[in-house]
């Protein structure tokens, strides 16, 4: 068995996630480091931490896009830095995510750092680049900007305490590190925690299985078996049709329908590269000016003031130029259900068209969510995926699963014999990677007690007890709504600037008040409370975690409104922050 498909194999044994750090620790020889830390699993007691205390100005927790511009500007402060990474290499959600067909939903050309002339010198291949040419520009970012020598690898943070006297943070890691630093920076993800099933019997199928969030780095071949996908969420979305042309037979598992537009994509063509590098700082700063940060059309009219022929001559351009900004289709397809019911109804007549079996394509058409509060798929071929003979589709909200056996699962229809299974089932979304942590900051206050009732964060890069602190595209931020790469480098630049503006006062710490991040949690909750976004049970709400709080957890009022409050935080000396001056002799 592949080395990938025996971790979430044993992960599996656990039945609750809960289990899986004592599975593990019982088990650490079973798979590589980095396969254990996948999952966020400790794989050696704190008590076993050497003794030795190094200092750093910073500690930065991850080494993806996030990490790396983070140690990139500390290093242009003249800080210094330490990066602990989980994986063998650089990359974050690009070095784990290697399941078939993954691929950014973000155009290539936009989805990469607008710094130190980076744009300008790499080149992509496609429109919407695949993850081995994203992991290979993650790698580039580094060996350029010559960030490794600061990062080190295979290496799990384990706990982050707050010394109140010495105003440090003491960073352990899995390895025997015990780092003292004045600032931490937690650049974890927002998809970084692979959560799995919660059926019964997980532990029982003989067969390997696979998280589409921690696939085995030497890939794996499908011919000739007989293979079994649960989700239909946006991994499952690409790797089904790659799978599908692969295996003798696919089953598909699908509890929630979901909407998909097709990505048009194509190779990258000189004439268009050329467009984006001779006006490439514009057009970021124009993207900056949307709500995703994207730069896309955006057709500032609503969908309900169009005739019947405008809105599907409109959505029909969209589809066929394909990608997300079909849903800039009009401006309040995320605000008026009625509008929303347009595009809806439009993308359903497209999967009846495209899916010859009737009874299948209805299965396939989603109808319990507005579209776009979840998030929206790109795909290449899915809905005619399930065209082929050797695809069977099941409802598991009219047939649930009731187990997992050691032959394959079972449902209340009947049993499927299965060769292989893989879990497309998603993470524990913006929160999971930071609470995995043991993050104690002012008073002996938990992380995991402060958020109890869900996450509370001043501008979503800070909380309120906590110090020096700081989260890189965290809750309460526009983060996964948004192009990751903008908002992280919006945040970077954030904190870059507030670590200058201390020093230049010869202050301590900055801590954001309780007040103030109570009214951005109220302001987070009332602005998501004026979309669409509440009406679906998905990930952006919390919904795909039993027990996990239903709230916000992206900011849902747009890059622009978010950027001019930012802004205006820190040009207003960073209103709503406390600020100390440094102790005598300290």
């Amino acid at each position: 068995m592949a080395p990938g498909a025996l971790v979430v194999a044993e992960l599996a044994r656990a039945e609750t996630l809960p289990d899986l750090g004592a599975l593990l620790a019982e088990r650490v020889d079973g798979a590589p480091l980095v396969e254990r830390a996948r999952f966020g699993l400790a794989c050696a007691p704190e008590g076993a931490m050497g003794e030795a205390l190094t200092k750093f100005d910073v500690v930065v927790v991850g080494a993806g896009f996030a990490g790396l511009y983070m140690l990139h500007r500390l290093r242009g402060l003249g800080l210094s830095a330490v990066a602990f990474e989980a994986g063998d290499d650089v990359g974050g959600t690009w070095y784990w995510n290697r399941y078939p067909g993954a691929r950014c939903d973000v155009e290539s050309m936009q989805y990469s750092f607008s710094f130190a002339d980076l744009q300008q010198q790499w080149r992509w291949s496609e429109r919407y680049a695949a993850q081995p040419e994203i992991l290979t520009y993650a790698r580039h970012v580094a060996e350029r900007l010559d960030l490794k020598r600061d990062i080190r690898f295979e290496t799990r943070v384990l706990s982050a305490h707050f010394d109140e006297a010495a105003a440090r943070w003491t960073v352990r890691t899995d390895r025997g590190d015990r780092v003292s630093a004045r600032f931490c920076v937690m650049a974890t993800g927002c998809l970084s925690t692979a959560k799995l099933p919660e059926i019964p019997g997980v532990a029982s199928f003989a067969g390997p299985t696979y998280h589409t969030g921690a696939w085995p780095h030497e890939g794996v071949d499908f011919s000739g078996q007989r293979v079994g996908v649960i989700g239909t969420g946006s991994s499952a979305i690409q790797a089904i049709p790659v799978i599908a042309r692969q295996a003798a037979h696919l089953t598909v598992f699908q509890r929630t329908a979901n909407f998909s537009v097709p990505a048009q994509n194509r190779p990258m063509t000189p004439d268009y590269e050329a467009g984006w590098k001779a006006e490439y700082a514009e057009r970021r700063r124009r993207a900056k000016e949307l709500r995703t940060g994207i730069l896309l059309v955006l057709n500032d009219k609503s969908a309900l003031a169009a005739t019947e022929d405008e809105r599907r001559a409109e959505y029909e351009t969209r589809w066929e130029n394909g990608g997300i900004p079909f849903m800039a289709a009009f401006n309040d397809l995320l605000l008026n259900k009625a509008a929303n019911d347009t595009a809806a109804e439009f993308v359903r007549e497209k999967i009846r068209a495209i899916v010859r079996d009737p009874a299948v394509a209805e299965m396939l058409t989603p109808k319990d969510h507005p579209i776009g509060t979840k998030r929206i798929c790109v795909d290449t071929d899915y809905f005619a995926t399930f065209n082929r003979d050797n695809v069977t589709l099941v409802d598991v909200r009219r047939s649930p699963i009731t187990a997992i056996t050691a032959q394959g699962v079972t449902t209340t229809d009947r049993s499927y014999s299965l060769d292989s299974l893989v879990f497309a089932t998603g993470f524990d979304a913006m929160t999971g990677a930071l609470l995995a942590i043991d993050i104690v900051g002012r008073e002996g206050l938990a992380l995991r007690e402060a958020w109890a009732s869900g996450p509370q964060t001043c501008l979503g890069l800070t909380v309120a007890g906590f110090p020096n602190f700081f989260t890189v595209t965290g809750p309460g931020s526009p983060s996964v709504i948004s192009n990751m790469i903008v908002a992280i480098e919006q945040h970077v630049d954030w904190i870059a600037a507030c670590l200058s503006h201390l020093h230049a006062r010869g202050a301590a710490t900055i801590e954001a008040t309780a007040d103030a991040q109570a009214a951005w949690g109220t302001h987070v909750q009332e602005v998501g409370a004026r979309t669409l976004y509440p009406q679906a049970a998905s990930w952006y709400m919390g919904a795909n975690v039993p027990g996990k709080p239903r709230v916000p957890l992206p900011y849902l009022g747009g890059f622009p409104l978010y950027s001019r409050r930012i802004s205006e935080v820190a040009e207003r000396g960073y209103e709503g922050f406390s600020i100390a001056a440094a102790a005598a002799g300290r």
